[in-house]
């Protein structure tokens, strides 16, 4: 079975032993370039830049394993939908027989603006309704979240239709290199820590 034998060996510089990544967003063509699927886009680029072991599908997420500069690492993207992405929390735990607090979620901030970061240890959902899933399904707030700056509407549309939509053409460019650098940033997690990710990208400012 997928996860019955995985054995990680994480050398990292720090107390931080990150063993499962979960991007959040929504499946589907219609969402893939959407604010909301920022999540997805991180994890997405990341997984270009290392070597992927072994990927499945599971009805509730595609799941790959992949290795970090030696580390195995188990990347998520929930296929239920974001309102449900706790299902899939739950599920990778428990297959994974991991702790929360070795479970990283990259998602979407709207109270961030684009260019910025933001790397915590834990937290409520500042009503993320996809990590509020999450918290609800594990049972704690106490795993830690790379989140992704997506700022508010300015035009007028509802928080719906603003997260729905893609970025706004004159703000695409710092948002392409807002995803970038979570990528850039989930790095120096898996490598030194949550603590140095903390100080070297949450007063970052593209």
């Amino acid at each position: 079975m997928f996860f019955s034998m995985l054995y990680f060996v994480i050398r990292n510089t720090s107390d931080d032993f990150m063993k499962v990544i979960i991007g959040l967003g929504n499946p589907g063509s219609k969402y893939l370039f959407t604010r909301h699927n920022a999540g997805f886009m991180v994890v997405d680029k990341f997984a270009l830049s290392v070597e992927v072991v072994k990927e499945h599908t599971k009805w509730w997420g595609l799941v790959k394993k992949v290795l970090y500069k030696g580390s195995e690492v188990i990347i998520v993207k929930p296929l239920t939908y974001m309102n449900k992405s706790g299902i899939a929390a739950e599920e990778i735990l428990r297959l994974a027989c991991e702790e929360p607090e070795n479970m990283l979620v990259v998602h979407d901030d709207l109270d961030l603006p684009v260019g910025r970061l933001r790397v915590v240890r834990k937290g409520g959902s500042g009503g993320h309704k996809g990590v509020n899933s999450i918290i609800g399904a594990i049972g704690t707030n106490e795993f830690p979240r790379l989140k992704i700056g997506i700022g508010r509407p300015l035009r007028g549309e509802s928080i719906y239709n603003y997260v729905l939509s893609p970025p706004y053409e004159d703000e695409l460019d710092k948002f392409h290199k807002t995803l970038e650098k979570g990528v850039e940033a989930l790095g120096v997690i898996l490598e030194h820590g949550i603590e140095e990710a903390m100080n070297r990208f949450n007063g970052l400012m593209l």
